[in-house]
């Protein structure tokens, strides 16, 4: 049984970066770019013409309108389609920041060819990608339903201070500016993120602020 074709938007305002992988895409079997733009606002004006995508292969630093406003637009515009970061930071924060703003899966640039085509049949196969950036433990804490005895038992465990620390994890701010909010040492602070690392299960950052907003001890 054929399947139908997956279109690509790609949005990238390196020309030849993007032009290079448009020709990667269309050489892949079951896929086909549906059109390119150089930042946000070129994409949304593009949807004049073109559909939506199914997949938005989407970069983080373009000018007029960069990753993190074109995924929230993603987000509340165009719920059907999924994002696919490709950037060069690896990045804690940035990836946090892109996974808030609904993106299904983060890849490196320099990224193997062989390893693009896996994200790609990934998201459209399964909804997500998950690479050593995007952990499977993240998922888990995304898309399995919640046990509510579950919730209320590990949330009271966890102490006010906690509590604050977990709720800042999901902002921009490092570790060192949380220590400074809180008024604590930068040792009291990595201690709270090593405990609540044990305490959740989770293996990062990332793993952290997945578990706030699950259980809604953050608002996105």
């Amino acid at each position: 049984m054929n399947k139908r074709t997956t279109q690509i938007a790609l949005v990238d305002d390196h020309t030849l970066l993007r032009n290079g992988l448009a020709a990667l895409v269309n050489s892949f079997d079951g896929y086909s770019v549906l059109f390119e733009a150089s930042n946000g606002k070129d994409f949304i004006n593009q949807l004049k013409t073109y559909d939506a995508p199914d997949i938005v292969l989407l970069d983080i630093t373009m000018p007029e309108m960069n990753g993190l406003e074109t995924a929230e637009w993603i987000k509340k515009n165009l719920p059907d389609s999924k994002i696919l970061v490709l950037s060069v930071m690896d990045i804690d924060t940035m990836i946090i920041s892109m996974l808030k703003r609904g993106a299904r899966g983060y890849l490196l640039k320099d990224s193997k060819p062989a390893v693009f085509r896996q994200a790609l049949d990934s998201i459209r196969d399964t909804g997500f990608f998950m690479n050593e950036l995007v952990s499977n433990k993240m998922l888990n804490y995304v898309t399995q339903s919640s046990d509510k005895g579950q919730e209320v038992n590990l949330i009271s465990q966890l102490s006010e201070n906690e509590l604050t620390f977990l709720q800042l994890v999901c902002t921009e701010m490092t570790y060192k500016e949380i220590a400074q909010k809180m008024e604590l040492s930068p040792r009291t602070i990595d201690n709270y993120r090593d405990d609540l690392l044990k305490k959740l299960k989770a293996q990062s950052r990332i793993g952290l602020v997945i578990f706030a907003i699950k259980y809604g001890l953050y608002k996105l």
